[in-house]
């Protein structure tokens, strides 16, 4: 697994050593990131289920501000430490060692932190109900910026709600097995 683009292009990124984690693809990170290439730069990035942190480092390399890594398992976190000290990533990060649904409650509690331009959701395949990831998309929608998007990377087989609180899903890309859902703010 590498860093894609940016200034970090080529890096390697060290892979779980334990069953259970499923890092997103190089292919599957690339086309997210080229389909958000223009929101990139600059944004404030929040990386919910990180794993190893390759869409939050691929997000640091090509030019996000800040990026705000979740991962409640204590291995991930570590490889995520790793990962970002490989890349000599510093100051342009956070981790929350939380479950994502958890810690995205305490953030959208007020005052809540400034809002998110980017939030990248990439839960466990296993099989979820449409209930719940209809709250999480929910609980991270109350963090997502105005004109901020939220991804939702899924099982190909598995439907991605078309809305949940206030965000409506805009967009929906396949790529082999996995799938990435789009959801922007409805307007008020």
């Amino acid at each position: 697994m590498r860093v894609i683009a940016g200034t970090l292009k080529g890096r390697r990124l060290k892979t779980p050593s334990w069953d259970g984690l499923r890092p997103t693809s190089d292919k599957l990170r690339g086309t997210l990131f080229n389909i958000l290439a223009a929101r990139v730069r600059g944004a404030r990035v929040l990386d919910g289920y990180s794993g190893t942190g390759a869409l939050g480092i691929e997000a640091i390399s090509r030019g996000a501000a800040w990026v705000t890594f979740i991962e409640r398992d204590r291995r991930a976190q570590a490889l995520i430490a790793e990962n970002l000290a490989l890349c000599r990533i510093e100051n342009v990060y956070a981790i929350i060692r939380a479950t994502v649904a958890g810690a995205l409650d305490t953030l959208s509690e007020p005052p809540a932190p400034a809002s998110f331009d980017i939030v990248l959701l990439d839960p466990p395949y296993a099989p979820q109900s449409r209930d719940d990831l209809a709250l999480i998309l929910s609980a991270a929608g109350r963090l997502l910026a105005p004109t901020g998007v939220l991804v939702l990377e899924r099982a190909r087989r598995h439907q991605a709600p078309e809305a949940a609180g206030g965000l409506v899903r805009s967009r929906d890309v396949v790529s082999g097995d996995s799938a990435l859902a789009f959801y922007d703010l409805l307007a008020p």
